[in-house]
């Protein structure tokens, strides 16, 4: 469980950094931010036992 939680948190701070070399305005990547964010918490929450 928790290398599970790890990994998650790995990819979405390597995505986080690709999104932030892409050239990008500043709105777009601000969006493609708070999704992946979104998504990297939701699969985070999906290996603790609350769901």
């Amino acid at each position: 469980m928790l290398i599970s939680i790890l990994i998650t948190l790995l990819v979405v701070v390597l995505v986080l950094y690709f999104i932030s070399l892409t050239p990008l305005d500043g709105r777009a990547k601000q969006i493609a931010r708070a999704v992946v964010i979104g998504i990297g918490i939701v699969s985070a929450l999906r290996y603790l036992p609350l769901f």
